[in-house]
């Protein structure tokens, strides 16, 4: 079973190609964000707690994200592959993944890095914010959101690396060629473990 988490800094992609990725191989696609937004929105006890930790641009903490994807795992349908877009943020979250999918008897297959400089990130964040109406796609917020990616977020790489599961795609370009070199590290991963 294919379980994939598609990785990248804040605007590099993750959301537009986790879409494509989870249709093509028929994954169920787990976006925190939207988890997060969809809390927020219906006001529940994890999304307040949620919207206060977000508007200041910091990452929510562990436990209520776990929560939240334990849930959501525990109604899929047992043979049924995920696409985690968005998660994790840190080694200590990954770690926690790793039991979450243990505990439901399913493992990551691989890490894939979406690779865009900052420059382009906050280029295309800036843009994304003029029509999103997000309140967190603004210059400063993009750019404490990148700092607390390079300082914490970057780190889960190396735990993925470790583990022989990381696979880096370069994310700048056209969207059609990025989802094909994407495509091409999944079949080979699938291929490998068939």
């Amino acid at each position: 079973m294919l379980n994939v988490v598609i990785f990248g800094p804040p605007g590099s992609g993750k959301g537009t190609q986790g879409v494509k990725i989870a249709e093509k191989y028929d994954l169920e696609h787990i976006s925190t964000g939207d988890l997060l937004r969809n809390a927020i929105h219906n006001n529940t006890s994890e999304g307040v707690i949620a919207k206060s930790f977000i508007d200041k641009g910091e990452l929510v903490p562990d436990e209520t994200i776990i929560d939240m994807l334990d849930s959501f795992i525990e109604k899929l349908p047992a043979h049924k592959g995920i696409l985690f877009d968005g998660y994790p943020r840190t080694v200590a979250q990954a770690k926690a993944l790793t039991t979450l999918m243990d505990g439901h008897g399913k493992t990551i297959s691989t890490l894939l890095n979406l690779e865009v400089d900052d420059n382009e990130l906050v280029q295309r964040l800036v843009e994304r914010g003029k029509t999103s109406g997000r309140s967190d796609d603004n210059e400063a917020t993009i750019r404490k959101r990148l700092e607390i990616y390079h300082d914490q977020t970057y780190h889960v790489i190396d735990y993925y690396k470790d583990k022989g599961l990381y696979s880096s795609v370069k994310g700048t370009g056209d969207i059609e060629e990025i989802f094909g070199d994407i495509c091409s590290v999944i079949d080979e991963k699938a291929e490998a473990k068939a």
